[in-house]
């Protein structure tokens, strides 16, 4: 199929786009056939990157698939996940890791391997035998690997077989009642976490940052040289704890939502570059499970089909940083730290990975249109600006879903 998308806006310039069966060329021949694509008012960008998903599967799959997860994701504009470990069983050995790659799916998807075995935090799964499987990184998500001897030999190993850790930090002394889960949990579990990679001369990814007290330690522990990374979520920088009287269990995460001042420490962190990319923790649940008391229901929510519009409304409507920083954060950065292949933009001769946006599109966020499993999301009717019309991998058009009424 030859493809024109035509006036579309690249690199703040209006031209034609030309793909010859998914390949970018100058211009057609006058008589070959091809499909034009209006995309008057639109903008192509480079394709988002997430590291930090939950598939669900295998084991958990009510609440996601690899092919419905995916799908989602690349409704969003992603072109690959990070897929956590802490599926049922953990994604713990070669067989689950070859699983994961082989089974369907509509984005690129990187496994996440468990550092221990069961991640029950006591011994070290084969990380050589992981990577040799496709692993693409190593987590014990939601269960923090207490033993800081032990998590220095992962760091150390990892390391030298070129992978990324990376760290849910929550220090679960600190965790007496789920439902007021206080600012120390996460940054004595970051402060932590730096000082093992401090000495074990490895770089460190920090997840899910949400409190000003952990930004402080990050920002230090960079000023100073240490190799430390952190992402955050939307749901960091656009709801307070709040959130929760009027979406109940549909805004509970872990770390939970915060204090005002916290968003504006994590916004602040994410212009002066403490946080390096932003991520959504897809942690999807069924209704059913959602809909229970509070001090039972999962904690998790879906993101990816939001992530980009809540962040350019949140981020660069606002003025806080600018579409180009944005974009780095959501595509460039994340390939950069999670140690995969730089994707083909629009370069000459090559298949393509980009997204085509509406950048002036608003509209109120209608979870019953997630292409997700399971839509446990707390910005449903949400109004946000900016949404993904194609997604192109390495030339193959998929046409996104609306995500409103």
């Amino acid at each position: 199929m030859n493809t024109i998308f035509k006036n579309i806006e690249i690199n703040g310039k209006v031209t034609d786009l030309y793909l010859k069966d998914g390949t970018v060329t100058e211009s057609f021949i006058n008589n070959e056939e091809f499909e034009m694509i209006d995309c008057t008012g639109l903008t192509a960008l480079s394709s988002f990157v997430d590291l930090h998903v939950h598939l669900r599967d295998p084991g958990l799959t009510h609440k996601e698939t690899i092919e419905t997860g995916t799908l989602a994701a690349r409704n969003g504009g992603f072109a690959a996940v990070f897929a956590m470990p802490n599926t049922k069983p953990a994604c713990d050995n070669p067989e689950i890791i070859k699983y994961i790659i082989e089974k369907e799916k509509n984005t690129d998807v990187y496994p996440v391997a468990a550092i221990t075995k069961g991640l029950a935090g006591t011994e070290l799964t084969d990380f050589y035998k992981l990577k040799e499987a496709g692993a693409a990184a190593f987590s014990d998500d939601g269960m923090p690997v207490e033993d800081t001897e032990l998590f220095i030999k992962a760091l150390k190993t990892a390391e030298s077989l070129g992978l990324p850790i990376l760290s849910h930090c929550e220090n679960k002394s600190y965790v007496k009642d789920r439902l007021n889960i206080p600012h120390e949990a996460e940054s004595t579990a970051v402060a932590r976490e730096i000082k093992a990679a401090q000495k074990a001369n490895a770089p460190i990814h920090i997840c899910h940052v949400s409190t000003k007290e952990s930004l402080a330690i990050i920002r230090e522990a960079k000023a100073a040289g240490i190799p430390v990374t952190a992402e955050t979520g939307p749901h960091y920088f656009t709801l307070s704890k709040d959130a929760i009287k009027v979406k109940g269990s549909y805004a509970m995460m872990n770390p939970p939502l915060c204090q005002q001042a916290d968003i504006e420490a994590v916004k602040e962190a994410i212009a002066d570059g403490t946080i390096d990319v932003i991520s959504t923790d897809h942690a999807p649940h069924s209704a059913e499970e959602k809909s229970g008391p509070l001090e039972k229901a999962p904690f998790g929510i879906t993101g990816l089909e939001t992530s980009f519009a809540l962040s350019y409304t949140h981020l660069v409507k606002t003025g806080i940083i600018n579409l180009e920083k944005l974009v780095y954060m959501m595509s460039e950065k994340p390939r950069i730290i999670g140690r995969i292949p730089k994707a083909n933009f629009l370069e000459m001769g090559t298949r393509p990975t980009f997204v085509v946006v509406d950048l002036n599109k608003e509209y109120a966020f209608d979870s019953s249109k997630s292409l997700s499993k399971s839509q446990n999301t707390p910005f449903d009717g949400s109004i946000m600006t900016g949404e993904i019309k194609y997604n192109i991998l390495r030339g193959d058009i998929f046409k996104c879903q609306q995500m409103y009424s």
